[in-house]
């Protein structure tokens, strides 16, 4: 029985992460930060769908560095097999207009509490000689795209981070890599809705990603056969990235 962390596991992605962990055998904690509703509403489910799974909540706000801090004190002495960090913070601004604040805010959640969090179950993971680790990273990392700089930017932070922690910990057991999504159909994309047709027009697939196809690699790479794959950035995205942006 393995036990497995996922940040913002609430809804959209997160929820379909959750999911197709109970599924695969795995028992879950996550955190969430205002779908306090919708998180309880999950874990009662899948533990009525999955009798001896253990589905557990912790309400953390990932923005705010003392209650990482407390969150890692209270789990760093338990045993885990995985940690997924999922949870992310947009913030879309011209480089020229960034505001540092907001700016921060994004690289704070979506990179430094995913490096706490790591450092905080990691011990575990080397003693035990196993452990994944995956982050949730993006496309915006590897390509550019107007608007992005920061959250871009804090998403390359985490790719680097997990490449240098799968070298450091491939000899122990431990894999570590980053699933590198394009654009998914959650809630994050309403302010898109405008576009989408237009959006969807220009990914060679033709359409957006379900959150359970982010899932699926998640849950994957939590896997036995996935134990040799370290180190990488995988991602899934309709051909987008494979895409030169300029066609007839």
């Amino acid at each position: 029985m393995t036990r497995v962390l996922v940040t913002g596991g609430g809804k959209g992605v997160g929820a379909a992460i959750v999911r197709a962990l109970v599924a695969a055998g795995h028992d879950v904690d996550f955190t969430y930060r205002s779908s306090a509703d919708a998180a309880t509403a999950l874990a009662d489910e899948l533990m009525g769908a999955h009798p001896g799974r253990t589905v557990a909540i912790h309400p953390v706000d990932l923005s705010d560095t003392q209650a990482v801090e407390a969150f890692c004190e209270s789990i760093e002495g338990e045993s885990w097999f995985g940690f997924v960090h999922n949870a992310g913070q947009p913030y879309d601004a011209l480089a020229a207009m960034m505001q540092q604040d907001k700016a921060e805010a994004a690289m704070q959640v979506n990179f430094w509490s995913m490096t706490r969090i790591a450092k905080a179950l990691m011990r575990g993971m080397i003693r035990a000689k196993a452990g994944r680790i995956v982050g949730i990273g993006s496309v915006a990392a590897l390509q550019g795209n107007p608007g992005n700089a920061a959250y871009a930017a804090s998403k390359g932070a985490l790719i680097s981070y997990c490449r240098t922690l799968a070298i450091e910990t491939a000899k122990r057991g431990v894999t570590v890599n980053v699933i590198a999504p394009g654009f998914i159909d959650t809630d994050m994309m309403a302010p898109y809705a405008a576009y989408r047709d237009t959006m969807e027009k220009q990914i060679p697939a033709g359409r957006f990603a379900k959150p359970e196809e982010i899932a699926g690699l998640a849950a994957f790479l939590m896997s036995e056969p996935a134990a040799y794959i370290t180190g990488t950035v995988l991602p899934i995205d309709g051909g987008l990235t494979a895409m030169i942006g300029i066609h007839r």
